[in-house]
């Protein structure tokens, strides 16, 4: 039996998974992410160490292949996890700076300065990425700003998937994906952009080469062998970006297919044959990237979900956690009880889930949060309806600003993530969208569309479809209520004039 493993670099646990050609787990291992905030005049400034991501993303591969019955039948590894998270390596294969993480602010000066000297639309245009404080370019700037001796000395900046790549091969190359993620990519040469390097003062000498995932990397060498417990020569394939591998397993790197991850955050994309680089999708917040599916890219927004959930549950379940604390319960079968006994509109209570601003269709980091038509009647369990409501709204506007951007149409909405446990949540996206929600029982998906990657770079499938062919599983599938699909078109209506109505406050209070 031949099989494939997946490795997932996330920002919590670093995982390895190993699968059969049917995509069923065979063996995992997991160690954690550590944070650190090694800088005490700059407690806010947030890296990951390179040591602690080999050496934790090493023993979860060694307890995983520990597990197997012969380590020499994986034919296969690939690599997936978070983007932009960057480190310089010199010549010598040295890593000289720890990567900062995109939980670290210290790029504020850096993200205006490019607004001023590069543009939004510029940016946009070229490599479809809106201007984040976050995205790699950034970082690289912050470094030649702040510390030029160590751009000086670099060879390349590698990405978080593209360093574990190196340690594993030797080989400095990134995906297509990961390379987007950078704000340096040109995705219709899909190769880094002369012109926007150019006017970022970044010089492409570190920049990896790019390459299609599912591209053989290498082996594993034997120093990396010796780490891992992978035998030396395992072929390493060019994995990619953790949202787009949760897309291969179900069959959502096709076009009509939107995938929804929803976990704490919620990110809905949509695959297409050509990058759509207009001006209405950047002032929407879309973000065009290359996909890891062959000859594909995607159009996708995220924004904050199980964050809206987690922070009402954390703030007001107090009551929740003590009874499921004595009856040996968890306390969300009491918050989502709560809301099922309420009816659907809340009695006119709605929710803005702008907790951590808004990023589509509306780009606002100033806007927040609120609860509207709140009375002195309504009860705890609507408060909680009217937050999976208003999620189930912004699920609904990013959905149209994705077709009407993108020019996509939704025929089919493949849900993965956490959030499809919530057969509530699940039922009530369907109600409101209007759409059928498809909840395939695949929970892994992410380090599973890695392990697709390696299998089809090491021929055990023939293509994508091939290859979702072999892993794809049904499961739960949420039909509309067209009825409440007609009560909640009316509710849409009310919950979009919230935001403007809001807004003028809210860009006081962010003053303020």
């Amino acid at each position: 039996m031949d099989y494939l493993m997946g490795i997932d670099l996330g920002s919590t646990s670093l995982k390895a998974v190993v699968y059969d050609k049917a995509g069923r787990a065979v063996a995992a291992g997991s160690r954690p992410t550590e944070r650190f905030n090694p800088w005490p005049e700059h407690p806010e400034w947030t890296v990951w160490q390179p040591e602690q991501i080999w050496s934790g993303a090493a023993e979860a591969v060694r307890e995983a292949v520990a597990k197997l019955d012969s380590a020499a039948k994986i034919r296969g590894v690939a690599v997936t996890g978070m983007g932009m998270d960057g480190v310089p390596i010199d010549a010598d294969g040295k890593w000289l700076y720890p990567f900062i993480s995109w939980l670290d602010p210290r790029t504020a000066g850096q993200h205006k300065w490019w607004l001023e000297h590069v543009g939004a639309d510029k940016t946009f245009s070229i490599g479809g990425n809106p201007v984040w404080a976050i995205n790699s370019a950034l970082r690289i700037r912050w470094m030649m700003e702040n510390e030029p001796q160590i751009i000086a000395r670099a060879d390349k900046w590698l990405l978080i998937e593209d360093f574990l790549n190196f340690m594993l091969t030797g080989r400095r190359a990134t995906d297509y994906s990961m390379a987007s993620c950078m704000m340096l990519f040109d995705q219709k040469a899909r190769n880094w952009s002369d012109e926007l390097l150019g006017l970022a003062g970044i010089e492409r000498r570190l920049m990896p080469e790019a390459l299609p995932a599912t591209t053989p990397l290498g082996a594993v060498t034997a120093a990396a062998a010796a780490a891992t417990g992978l035998p030396e020569g395992t072929p390493v394939i060019l994995g990619g970006h953790d949202h787009l591998c949760g897309a291969m397993p179900v069959g959502a790197s096709r076009p009509g297919v939107v995938l929804d991850v929803t976990g704490t955050w919620e990110i809905v994309s949509a695959a297409g044959g050509k990058p759509v680089l207009e001006p209405p999708l950047r002032q929407m917040g879309l973000t065009v990237q290359a996909h890891v599916a062959r000859n594909t890219w995607a159009a996708w927004a995220s924004t904050p979900a199980g964050e809206c959930i987690e922070w009402f549950r954390k703030q007001y379940g107090a009551e929740d956690a003590r009874r499921a604390a004595a009856e040996g319960k968890s306390d969300w079968q009491y918050i989502i009880a709560a809301a099922e006994t309420a009816k659907p509109g809340c009695r006119g209570t709605l929710f803005l889930p702008h907790l951590s601003g808004s990023t589509c269709p509306a780009v606002d980091p100033a806007s927040r949060g609120a609860f509207v038509g709140l009375r002195s009647l309504t009860t705890r369990g609507e408060m909680i309806r009217a937050i999976f409501e208003g999620l189930g709204y912004q699920f609904l506007d990013i959905l149209g600003a994705l077709e009407k951007g993108a020019g996509v149409r939704a025929e089919r909405i493949v849900a993965v993530g956490g959030a499809t446990r919530n057969s509530f949540w699940m039922q009530n996206k369907a109600d409101v969208s209007g759409r059928c929600v498809e909840a395939p029982q695949i929970e892994e998906a992410t380090p599973l569309g890695a392990a697709i990657l390696a299998g089809i770079g090491t021929g055990v499938y023939d293509d994508e479809q091939d290859a979702c062919n072999h892993v794809y599983r049904p499961g739960a599938i949420f039909q509309p209520n067209a009825e409440r699909t007609e009560f909640y078109a009316r509710g849409f209506d009310l919950y979009r004039q919230i935001y403007p109505a809001l807004k003028p406050l809210n860009d006081k209070l962010a003053e303020a």
